[in-house]
């Protein structure tokens, strides 16, 4: 298996002729508006424009995974961080098979894709000869995340290949920590960019539940959702730094953008 990353929280899982994109923001640099205007610097959002070698996995893609979309069903408010609207456009030229939550399948439908796999929270389906779980999400801490667009983390194990749990955006919570523990995931893709809004508490996990939970995962991390958001703090380096302290570095790849990380089984 090889990881793909492009930016934020889109990457490309490849898995021998399989190639399954992640929550696809493909949009241009500064094509979506800031997230935040008060509690971090104002700048118009993707922050990075995508790497030079999106165009050559992107053209390989067959398969889609979306996390989370909406909330409250309104347009307006599509997390557009995880499904923008070039995103939107290149699944529906490709006609790219998508898997979500069903809660997210009719939005996702009547926005034009093609939603081929609707998944319930912990009720393992067939998927691409091996099977996927959908795990809850929980977008934030405290009241904020009633208005959030929660969503689902996914657990997949294909045939062969090294079993990955996409996280999403989500704290750390009894749901996540039970995933670790009980389906011990080779690797755990962590939303580590401990976001906020202007109001309310963490959207993301903040740093020493980032820590919690590469400290709770079975062996190898990815980190991502980083510096391609203005309201994401956390950076690379201070990542980096803190895993150190803990001994943790060892465990958790931190990629650039467009850097491949390929994963076997031991």
């Amino acid at each position: 298996m090889k990881v793909h990353h492009l930016r934020n929280a889109t990457f490309v899982i490849e898995s021998k002729d399989r190639f399954i994109l992640v929550d696809p923001m493909l949009g241009e640099k500064g094509s979506l508006p800031p997230f935040s205007f008060i509690r971090h610097k104002v700048a118009r959002n993707p922050l990075v424009p995508l790497p030079d070698n999106a165009p050559w996995i992107l053209d390989k893609v067959s398969h889609c995974l979306i996390t989370h979309s909406h909330t409250f069903g309104l347009k307006a408010l599509q997390h557009t961080d995880h499904l923008d609207k070039a995103g939107e456009n290149f699944l529906k030229s490709k006609n790219t098979p998508v898997a979500c939550r069903g809660g997210d399948a009719g939005y996702l439908e009547k926005s034009g894709l093609n939603v081929a796999v609707q998944l319930e929270f912990w009720k393992a389906q067939p998927f691409l000869g091996g099977k996927i779980t959908a795990v809850p999400a929980r977008h934030g801490h405290g009241w904020i995340h009633k208005t959030m667009a929660n969503g689902a983390g996914y657990v997949l194990e294909l045939p062969g290949e090294p079993s990955i749990y996409i996280s999403g955006d989500t704290v750390y919570t009894e749901d996540v920590e039970k995933t670790l523990r009980e389906l011990k995931p080779d690797i755990a893709v962590v939303a580590s960019g401990s976001a906020r809004m202007d109001v309310g508490g963490p959207i993301l996990m903040p740093l020493h539940e980032i820590l919690e939970f590469v400290a709770n995962s079975p062996k190898w991390v990815i980190a991502n959702h980083l510096e391609a958001l203005n309201h994401c703090s956390t950076t690379r380096s201070l990542l980096r730094q803190e895993l150190q302290k803990q001994n943790f570095l060892k465990k958790t790849f931190i990629p650039e953008d467009g850097d491949i990380i390929p994963i076997s089984i031991d």
